[in-house]
């Protein structure tokens, strides 16, 4: 079964964790998803091997970045009416303070879909949802 048929699998089932375990990055750090009513709450858990700074200890800066933006696709995926990919044109990452070494939530906001382009909002908190580690914007190709 290919990534698209799975894709299209977890759309008509709602359940994407699955999908998500086919992702050899999304293992590797080991995201995760929770639905809270009709909003998806992504999650980094804490882990070790996801460190980058061990004197503070602070979770890589890039984790935290791939975490973001697999998040957006994950988000938009979810979303789209068909089992397709969508191809990343931009992504744009602001860090607002360091990662501590504990779990790490992001949420994600389609703010606009067009027929060919679509632009995600991505927020990243640990502790307080009001204090972000990091927000993001990523606009995708959804058809080439």
């Amino acid at each position: 079964m290919t990534f698209e048929e799975k894709l299209h699998g977890a759309q008509q089932s709602g359940d994407f964790n699955a999908l998500i375990n086919e992702i050899p990055y999304a293992r590797l750090i080991g995201l995760t998803l929770k639905r809270v009513g009709d909003e998806v709450l992504f999650c980094l858990p804490k882990n070790d091997d996801n460190i980058g700074n061990p004197i503070l200890p602070a979770i890589h800066g890039g984790v935290i970045g791939g975490f973001m933006e697999l998040s957006a696709s994950l988000q938009l995926m979810m979303n789209m009416d068909i089992a397709t990919i969508p191809k990343m044109i931009d992504f744009s990452l602001d860090y607002l303070r360091a990662g501590r070494h504990q779990d790490t939530f992001a949420e994600c906001q389609v703010w606009r879909q067009g027929s060919r382009v679509a632009n995600v909002a991505i927020t990243a908190w640990q502790t307080d949802k009001a204090n972000p580690i990091a927000t993001a914007r990523a606009h995708f190709l959804l058809k080439s």
